[in-house]
């Protein structure tokens, strides 16, 4: 129980600190308004529950760092707990006798005594492997090739000390506080850890040991009011703003799926990323959840293979540089400095694959793939600076529909078929189009992939045409590089004629994820919806109707290489797996498959350019991964996987065959 002056003190620091917080916690409300568009909150029930999952879970933190993981959330769950104990602990200063009674007191104060302790365990782990531990210093900064701000490199030590030791403050205080009340009132076998700590109090008089509650009482709920105004300007806010962005960032139909620009609005006068400001709500928002992790550089095929990208360090430089201008962002003073000037460099903009794995893997929601893709809108739509690379790529979607910028006959891959390929002219009634992309029609490789494709389909006795001279490129690789504009000609193109010949009725099979992606989810922001399939689903699902029928005894050791845009941006895993399975192939692994698959490097429009300069290239690090399998085949699922790693091959020696699910279930078609 707390003296009338203690009572009173209590209340002026509570006064002063909540005074302090409401400006610095406005400050941050007024800095992520300054973003485009607005933060959802549609479907608020639904969100807040996202958001609340987000916050038990951690955001799925367990998948990566299994230890290190189970630890921080020992940690976090501790330390959203104290947030009942110091409720509770402010209410036994202020009211004589006041307790939890019964089974609830004791649960209770079991709960408080384990995570005292599974807290003050989990920061000094933290710590040590934050600034003793030598894989902190691996995997905790950034290379030197990294643009970062000069305040950040020593800012992120100096904020995860800071932080670490408030924690450590606040919670082992509190716990000391336990002991000095158990040596008072006798030992509590509801609070084993605070029991066994009480005797180093043994010998303490009575007054001393009411000095040594209600000094630590004071340290350990002081420290919280004179922190909590801090918090914004601390990684400590990903606590909150974490579950806040899943909670209220954009629902897409894809992991990837970029939202549309308004072209046809006349008052924008903006296309694209340069600045802070125009970055939407959510993204600004990114800045303050990010908790500086970096398992989404640990993720990223450009970092990891040498390249000067770290979407870590880009969200670490935006938290930075919203922090020396805090006050003046939130004041709404014009914000002039362009991204590239300070929170990373173009050649890391043009690195990106836009695999998505920094997306997947951020435990706070952040989603640094699409600062980037939007930075590049910027570059090429209002800068006109790009690789020059990529202007053969535009030359060829623009003039020829196709970013091969060939003039060949889209069917020539069907001379070498022993049967005929048809049209949509040809079958009219026909019930599957199968989209054979740009690849598929020009690429030696994917034109191989095509003929497996249409000689499963015609010995399934699918009902399938094709569009043939009709069919255009989908602009996905505009897209990606920033060439909107090219896109959303490319894609109103398409979603008419696609209406004209009734597609919104009718099935879209596609051996290209790239295409299976851009017309099944992101056309449908410009008011194109249609069902589309990718192979691997149509083989599985034919397979699955006894329309199909494999030779599965070949039993050949295949590991399979998930495609970035089928797996980890559409979730499909298993599909590719059982066609695969069923005909008659042994599966081995990789260490990084499924939602945690490696790109191949083609894509983000990296395919038509040249890789940014690194220690390695992206597909030759991902076939030396297939290599350790042992497997003698890598199967893949992507025309564009298939070039990258049968070129990484023939580095190799050859060491595996790279072919495509179609071919090997064409292989082993009875």
């Amino acid at each position: 129980m707390l003296t009338p002056t203690e009572k009173f003190l209590f209340i002026l620091l509570v006064a002063i600190s909540l005074s302090a917080t409401a400006v610095t916690f406005n400050e941050m409300r007024l800095v992520i308004a300054r973003g485009q568009g607005s933060l959802r909150l549609d479907n608020l029930f639904q969100r807040m529950i996202r958001g609340l999952v987000a916050l038990v879970t951690q955001g799925g933190i367990i998948r990566n760092r299994k230890l290190t993981s189970l630890i921080h959330y020992g940690v976090a769950w501790g330390f959203i707990f104290y947030g009942l104990v110091n409720v509770l602990d402010i209410l036994e200063g202020f009211i004589s006798g006041f307790h939890i009674p019964g089974v609830v007191g004791q649960i209770y104060r079991l709960l408080a005594d384990l995570f005292s302790v599974a807290v003050l365990v989990g920061v000094v782990y933290f710590l040590l492997r934050r600034f003793v531990s030598p894989v902190g210093a691996r995997t905790l900064t950034q290379r030197a090739n990294v643009k970062m701000l000069p305040e950040a490199r020593p800012g992120v030590r100096r904020d995860s000390l800071v932080v670490g030791l408030f924690i450590l403050m606040h919670v082992g205080f509190r716990f000391l506080s336990q002991t000095f009340n158990i040596a008072m009132e006798g030992a509590d076998p509801w609070r084993p850890f605070a029991n066994l700590l009480a005797p180093l109090w043994s010998g303490l008089s009575e007054p001393a040991l009411t000095f040594g509650f209600h000094a630590t009482w004071w340290i350990a709920l002081g420290l919280i009011f004179l922190f909590l105004a801090y918090f914004p300007y601390t990684k400590h806010a990903h606590l909150f703003m974490g579950p806040l962005n899943f909670m209220t960032r954009p629902e897409r139909p894809a992991l990837g799926a970029l939202e549309p620009l308004d072209f046809e609005d006349e008052s924008v006068e903006q296309f694209g990323v340069a600045r802070l400001t125009d970055l939407h709500q959510t993204h600004v928002l990114d800045a303050f959840a990010c908790i500086m992790c970096n398992r989404c550089q640990d993720a990223c095929p450009a970092y990891v293979t040498g390249k000067e990208l770290s979407p870590a360090a880009l969200e670490i430089n935006k938290r930075y540089y919203i922090r020396e201008r805090m006050s003046e962002l939130a004041a709404g003073e014009p914000d002039e400095l362009p991204l590239l000037d300070y929170a990373i460099s173009e050649s890391a903009v043009w690195a990106c694959t836009s695999c998505g794995a920094c997306v997947e893997v951020c435990p706070v929601g952040n989603e640094p793939m699409f600062d980037i893709l939007n930075m590049r809108r910027d570059l090429v739509m209002m800068q006109s600076e790009f690789p020059g690379e990529l202007q053969g790529a535009f030359r060829g979607m623009e003039r020829l529909q196709n970013p091969w910028g060939v003039t060949e006959d889209r069917l020539a891959w069907t001379a070498a078929l022993p049967f005929e390929v048809p049209t949509v002219e040809d079958n009219p009634e026909f019930e599957v189009l199968y989209w054979v992309g740009c690849a598929g029609a020009f690429d030696p490789k994917g034109q191989e992939i095509a003929r497996s494709i249409a000689t499963v389909l015609h010995h399934a006795g699918v009902n399938y045409a094709v569009l043939g001279s009709m069919e255009s490129c989908t602009g996905d690789s505009a897209r990606r590089a920033g060439n909107e504009y090219l896109f959303f000609e490319m894609a109103s193109a398409n979603i008419e004629l696609f209406k004209e010949i009734g597609l919104e009725d009718k099935l879209i099979v596609t051996g290209c994820p790239h295409c299976f992606h851009t017309i099944g989810k992101e056309y449908g922001g410009y008011g194109g919806n249609f069902r589309v399939m990718h192979h691997t689903q149509m083989i599985a699902d034919l397979v699955g109707k006894g329309k199909l029928r494999l030779n599965g005894n070949t039993l050949e050791q295949v590991t399979f290489h998930d495609p970035c845009y089928l797996g980890r941006h559409n979730r499909i895993f298993d599909a590719p797996r059982d066609a695969l399975a069923q005909a008659g192939a042994t599966l081995l692994e990789m260490e990084r498959s499924r939602e945690n698959s490696f790109c191949c490097g083609a894509g983000g429009a990296q395919f038509w350019k040249e890789e940014e300069p690194g220690l390695e290239a992206v597909p030759a690090n991902r076939y030396r991964e297939a290599e350790k399998t042992g497997a003698r085949t890598l199967a893949i699922g992507c025309p564009f996987c298939a070039r990258m790693l049968e070129d990484a091959s023939k580095e190799h020696g050859e060491s595996m065959r790279v072919l495509d699910v179609a071919e090997i279930v064409a292989g082993a078609l009875q």
